[in-house]
């Protein structure tokens, strides 16, 4: 099995539906097997079937502990930040979610494991009403809230979708009550849920807020997201057909007229979110949200903010401190304390002094930061860093300045997409913060964003297909940063939109781009190693006509997996030239090799062994190109002489035996004129001329062309008797059956094969003769001929292939024997005059 391929199991798994994932216990084999038949399954001790478990067994379950969920062909698990996490063979998941396969091991907590397994499905589902759609008819009328219409599923709550961001600038604070990741709908036994994913300000079904479990709808429930804005009357429609607008009318009469009025305006969503995305977990989002306090319990006394408690001022500590230690409970005479007194008078003046003119420049920065004179704030710190690189207060002063001079213009860089001037915009900040070394992360955080949303806008949108031996590594380079230390950048990205508030919006749309792409690491970047892996190993073990049909499937199972045309013509490009490498003449091969590039990496390696190997070097290319110009002009003795003379190597037996060719073209030749006005001139003529190749031995084609040309009538009747004869030859092989499997595999060649073998070589031959005289005399009635020769071209090369496919089952010598009996691709090998 090659490297990252899954197993059998898997594969039928992952395409197949009649198969399911069952976890089957290992820490309590007490437990029964869990058998999961639904594209999405909870975890959690309150949920089915943790529930009735020992209470041992479950201890370290949280109520919302982890989804399994089935999506791509793959099988998922997410962990839900659950207390004591979750791990697959022994790694645990953290943010993003996992891939499970065949015979792995998933733990929750430290002392609940299953195994993973992928089994045939015992019973087929029973047929379950699927729902055409939910709709989500807003309850209130005079909001200008648009109906939803979820007709896939599952379909993710979310302010950053436009389905709620669009009412952004007319409800601000509403739209931020609802979270990032919200809620979901999803189906389960054919009948919609509905699942809070712990959202700030909560997901309500009839007034009551939902807990961790998923929650069923019904016709009529009343959902809210986040509080008492987003209320929506739900209508599910278990028919096809049915007007949504009607039911939702009957569901709620008091609207009936609001949402006819409506209907052109309801939002349609017709392609389903993904659970990738839906069950990466993000803390980050939290803290986007605002509280809706009205969709909380009110706080007790306990949670009063303690920045409300009295604090004692440091200049209060400061003089309780001084009054002890002079005092000290004894008695001092008022001389010593005036003495005393005047002292640390004149200390706290002295110290005051320096205080004051050693915080000029902080004034200054203070004042050209109020004044929002930025830039030239950002200039005093650079220069006065210089000179104080350890002055943590300065440091910070400098940051805000420079941030707020700075980003603005690279976001407007950033939004009309001139990433170059972006990029410069970032230099001139590093160079600003040389000396800075509280804003130098920062200015990496924003470069690392530049390069995300160049990339994600360079290729086409988030959405765009991820091009194999293009994408993957730079897809790789951005997540990488972000994995290092997630919680730093996160932090780092929150401090920028402190001082920068206008940074929160590309900031949420960098997140969800990278959560995107962490998607697309899950499934497209693992199938494309999967890939790469299948075209290391055909290659290199010289079998890419097999790689067809890996492209194939691909392609079909994966359809945001872009760069697959380019891999196509290289392996069309490597095909031929492995074809030409063993042709009868160096010709087509030398004609490829100045045509010829390929475009990825593997072919590109494999080229380059095969130049060094098996293909002539450019200097031997051009001594051939010289003796075939030579041949095409007529130059017999030079081209020949020029042939004897070719550099030894892997191509020596071709040029050997194109020696042997053209010494006989020419002395054909030479006979043919000797013949010339005898009895046998004319099928001596008709039989030398069908042994010419049309691009190599132009000279002989004109130079008989004039008397075929006379003889044409003679000659069509030989091309007509030469396709007769393949036709009768075609029909009875085709008479005796094709050439079976049970045939092919033979451990000898038997009378059958060879027979039918010789009847297939015969009859593509044949029609190959006759094509070419017409062709030759330039005739018209080639065109009726051209679907037998075209079937038997194809029966030919479907032997030849199927031969191949045998290669790890015959014996070498026996493969290259019964290959010979059928013959040649396209039965173009050159006849001996």
């Amino acid at each position: 099995m090659a490297p990252g391929e899954a197993p059998i199991a898997e594969v039928q798994a992952s395409v197949d539906e009649a198969f399911d994932v069952v976890l089957k216990p290992v820490s309590h084999p007490e437990l029964a097997e869990i058998r999961i038949d639904e594209n999405l399954f909870a975890i959690g001790r309150t949920e089915a079937p943790f529930a009735s478990c020992a209470p041992e067994a479950v201890a370290q379950l949280s109520r919302r502990h982890a989804r399994i969920f089935i999506e791509h062909g793959g099988v998922y698990v997410a962990d839900l930040d659950s207390k004591n996490g979750t791990a697959v063979n022994g790694a645990e998941v953290r943010q993003k979610p996992a891939r499970l396969r065949h015979g792995d091991e998933i733990c929750f907590g430290s002392k609940l494991s299953y195994r993973v397994q992928f089994v045939p499905r015992v019973h087929a589902r029973a047929s379950a009403v699927r729902p055409a759609s939910v709709t989500l008819a807003p309850k209130r009328t005079d909001l200008g809230l648009q109906p939803i219409d979820v007709a896939q599923f599952p379909f993710l709550v979310s302010k950053a979708d436009a389905l709620f961001a669009r009412y952004r600038e007319q409800y601000p604070h509403q739209v931020n009550y609802v979270s990032r990741r919200h809620a979901h709908l999803f189906l389960k036994g054919g009948a919609p849920y509905v699942e809070d994913l712990g959202s700030t300000n909560g997901t309500f079904v009839n007034g009551q807020r939902l807990d961790a479990s998923a929650h069923p709808l019904a016709d009529g429930d009343v959902l809210a997201f986040g509080g008492t804005h987003f209320v929506y009357r739900v209508s599910v429609h278990k028919e096809e057909g049915d007007s949504t607008l009607t039911q939702v009318a009957v569901a709620d009469a008091a609207n009936e007229a609001a949402a006819e009025a409506d209907a052109d305006k309801t939002t349609f969503v017709g392609s389903a979110h993904s659970f990738l995305d839906i069950f990466c977990v993000d803390q980050a989002q939290l803290r986007e949200d605002e509280v809706n306090k009205e969709a909380l319990p009110e706080a007790d006394d306990t949670r009063k903010d303690p920045e409300k408690r009295r604090k004692r001022s440091k200049f209060s500590m400061m003089f309780s401190e001084l009054r002890t230690a002079f005092s000290g409970g004894e008695r001092t005479s008022r001389k010593r304390v005036l003495t005393v007194g005047v002292g640390v008078l004149a200390a706290i003046v002295a110290i005051a002094s320096a205080l004051y003119f050693h915080g000029s420049s902080e004034r200054r920065m203070k004042g050209l930061i109020a004044s929002g004179e930025y830039a030239q704030a950002a200039g005093v710190a650079s220069d006065y860093l210089s000179r104080h690189p350890d002055d943590g207060q300065f440091s910070a002063l400098g940051t805000e300045a420079l941030l707020k001079a700075k980003v603005p213009e690279w976001l407007a860089a950033l939004k009309r997409g001139q990433f170059d001037r972006a990029s410069a915009v970032i230099a001139e900040m590093k160079r600003l913060g040389a000396n800075n070394a509280d804003v130098r992360p920062l200015v990496d955080e924003l470069e690392w964003i530049g390069k995300l949303e160049s990339f994600v806008l360079g290729r086409g949108g988030p959405d765009a297909p991820i091009r194999i031996y293009a994408d993957e590594d730079r897809v790789g380079e951005i997540l990488r940063h972000w994995d290092d230390d997630a919680t730093g950048h996160q932090r780092a990205l929150d401090r920028i939109s402190s001082y920068v508030p206008e940074f929160r919006e590309p900031y949420s749309a960098a997140l969800s781009h990278l959560r995107k792409l962490q998607s697309d690491d899950s499934v497209y970047l693992a199938a494309i190693d999967r890939l790469k892996a299948s075209i290391g190993k055909e290659l290199g073990e010289g079998h890419p006509e097999a790689l067809q049909a890996v492209l194939t499937e691909y392609a079909e199972k994966y359809p945001r997996l872009g760069g697959l045309d380019r891999v196509r013509e290289d392996l069309r490009q490597y095909i031929e030239l492995q074809k030409q490498a063993s042709a009868p003449s160096l010709a087509p091969l030398v004609a490829l090799l100045a045509t010829i590039k390929f475009s990825t990496p593997p072919f590109q390696e494999q080229f380059r062994q095969m130049s060094a190997t098996k293909l002539p070097s450019p200097a031997a290319v051009n001594q051939y190109e010289a003796v075939a110009q030579a041949w095409r002009n007529g130059q017999t003795a030079q081209a020949l002489d020029g042939l004897q003379k070719m550099p030894v190597g892997a191509w020596s037996d071709v040029i050997a035996a194109e020696v042997t060719h053209k010494k006989a073209v020419a002395a054909q030749f030479a006979d043919l004129q000797k013949a010339r006005g005898t009895k046998g001139y004319e099928d001596a003529l008709l039989s030398f001329n069908e042994t010419l190749d049309a691009r190599d031995d132009t000279w002989f084609i004109k130079a008989v062309q004039p008397d075929v040309a006379a003889f044409r009538d003679k000659a069509l009747a030989r091309a007509q008797e030469l396709l007769n004869h393949a036709q009768a030859l075609w029909g009875q092989y085709r008479a005796n059956g094709s050439i079976g499997g049970s045939q092919r595999l033979e451990s000898g060649i038997s009378d059958s094969f060879r027979t039918q073998a010789r009847l297939l070589s015969d009859a593509q031959a044949e029609a190959q003769r006759g094509m070419r005289i017409f062709r030759q005399v330039k005739a018209d009635g080639a065109a009726k001929w051209t679907a037998l020769v075209d079937e038997i071209n194809a029966e030919a090369e479907l032997q030849r292939r199927s031969l191949q496919e045998l290669r790890m089952v015959l014996e070498p010598g026996l493969l290259k024997n019964k290959l010979a009996l059928i013959g040649g691709p396209g039965g173009e090998e050159r006849r001996a005059p």
